[in-house]
């Protein structure tokens, strides 16, 4: 399990990067230009997925208080992209900490509701990893629709295939 973890965590690293550079190299107004998706923007989107990232290793740490870090951010776009990247370390440096034990152990939590859960940790892995991928995919839609003509592919074979040098 902590090996599938790992490598989700690692293509997690890899593909966000990927979404993240081609975000930064679209035009300013494009982050904003309002679209219908699950979120009104670019970076709405993108600001989503980095906080839920976020907020999940926070509960993973088991801070007392987990807060949404775009409730306190005041840095600018590239800050934030800079920000999702280092949650996305984060996680995968959190794995790399944990026994295979503690990754079945369950992670008593309370949601941004207040209500309260317990899931085990490894499926809290797995939904954060499938959660950025979703979110990726519409990402890539938003960007295609602000005019992006050059987007890179974050499938998970891509991925893999890079990793084993395998075409």
């Amino acid at each position: 399990m902590k090996h599938l973890l790992t490598q989700y965590a690692a293509y997690n690293i890899w593909a966000n990067k990927l979404i993240i550079d081609t975000m930064k190299g679209l035009p300013a107004e494009a982050l904003d230009m309002p679209m219908q998706s699950s979120f009104k923007s670019i970076r709405e989107t993108m600001y989503h997925t980095w906080c839920a990232e976020d907020i999940w290793l926070q509960r993973l740490m088991k801070s007392d208080d987990p807060i949404w870090a775009a409730i306190t951010f005041d840095g600018n776009f590239e800050d934030a992209c800079n920000n999702w990247e280092t949650s996305s370390h984060d996680l995968a440096n959190f794995i790399a900490e944990q026994e295979e034990t503690t990754l079945a152990e369950h992670l008593h939590y309370t949601d941004r509701r207040g209500y309260p859960y317990s899931t085990p940790v490894y499926e809290v892995l797995h939904h954060v990893f499938n959660h950025a991928t979703y979110h990726r995919g519409q990402l890539v839609t938003l960007m295609r629709t602000a005019g992006a003509t050059t987007i890179p592919g974050t499938d998970f074979i891509g991925y893999v295939r890079l990793e084993n040098k395998t075409v």
